[in-house]
């Protein structure tokens, strides 16, 4: 059975940081296109950031500099580090696999609340 753990969110101030962390069993991180989308209220889903087996990630023109998203294999953890934070950056944030081989088998966490305000 597939699980993508999200922990880490909560509320900040702007300018400060978050860590998110995913944990997943039963897959294999690099087998997967791993990724973190959020979703703010009344908004669609948006990617945020991706990586495939540990390349060169990629992340949404508004979060390219701020944040940065990384693998532990041994751990089987995906990273989410959110720097300089602002009221925008607001919303549920998920972790997102999908295998490589297979892309019907794509999986979601249950998504850990970000807000960021005064």
């Amino acid at each position: 059975q597939v699980q993508l753990v999200e922990s880490g969110g909560g509320l900040v101030q702007p300018g400060g940081s978050l860590t998110l962390s995913c944990a997943a069993s039963g897959i294999s991180l690099g087998h997967n296109f791993m990724g973190w989308y959020r979703q703010a209220p009344e908004k669609q889903r948006e990617l945020v950031a991706s990586i495939i087996n540990g390349g060169s990630p990629n992340y949404a023109d508004s979060v390219k500099g701020r944040f940065t998203i990384s693998t532990d294999n041994a751990k089987s953890t995906v990273y989410l580090q959110m720097n300089n934070l602002k009221p925008e950056d607001t919303a549920v944030y998920y972790c997102y696999a999908r295998n490589l081989f297979t892309v019907s088998r794509e999986y979601w966490g249950q998504g850990t609340q970000v807000t960021v305000s005064s």
